[in-house]
């Protein structure tokens, strides 16, 4: 399959305009890697995108650390300068996405509180609904409660085995 030449204009959708950048930015980078260790030539590639983000790519083999014994002192402080000032600008990232993260947790913890409180306010009347009846028979008097007589209360609290019906209780009303 052979692909048709592409027009060289300006791509009007902005959403196709962004995927061509990036494929054709990263086969840029590629290439430049490739071209670098291929011929072992001193490649430096800088990319800006439409949004004003920055790529780059250099085959320098200084900045990795190799090939330092041919260098004075001065290259050697002026390389050091240089991987100073770029440990600064990725603290400073770091430093910036870790507020922003921060920032967005503050605000989804006030959320979360925020529906704790109105569970939390839910569950109180709920309870106070569910708890209205049986306060209600501990202080009334029996017209008003009947079904609060506990004269038919008689409950079982000893642990058996064996079968239903075959407790100490259930021995006592046959006998």
């Amino acid at each position: 399959m052979v692909r048709g030449r592409t027009e060289m204009r300006r791509i009007e959708n902005p959403t196709s305009r962004q995927v061509t950048f990036s494929k054709r930015r990263n086969g840029l980078l590629k290439k430049a890697f490739e071209l670098s260790v291929l011929c072992e030539a001193e490649i430096g590639l800088i990319v800006f995108s439409p949004r004003g983000k920055l790529y780059e790519f250099s085959s320098s083999r200084k900045l990795m650390g190799e090939n330092l014994e041919s260098c004075s002192a001065e290259e050697l402080h002026e390389l050091e300068s240089q991987i100073e000032q770029s440990i600064s600008k990725v603290r400073g990232r770091k430093n910036h996405l870790l507020e922003e993260q921060v920032v967005q947790l503050k605000e989804r913890e006030r959320v979360l509180l925020e529906e704790n409180a109105l569970l939390q306010k839910q569950e109180g009347h709920t309870t106070s609904l569910l708890w209205k009846e049986p306060l209600l028979c501990l202080n009334a008097s029996k017209e008003v409660a009947p079904q609060c007589d506990n004269k038919d209360m008689d409950v079982e609290t000893e642990l058996y085995v064996g079968w239903p019906g075959g407790g100490r209780t259930q021995q006592l009303l046959k006998g």
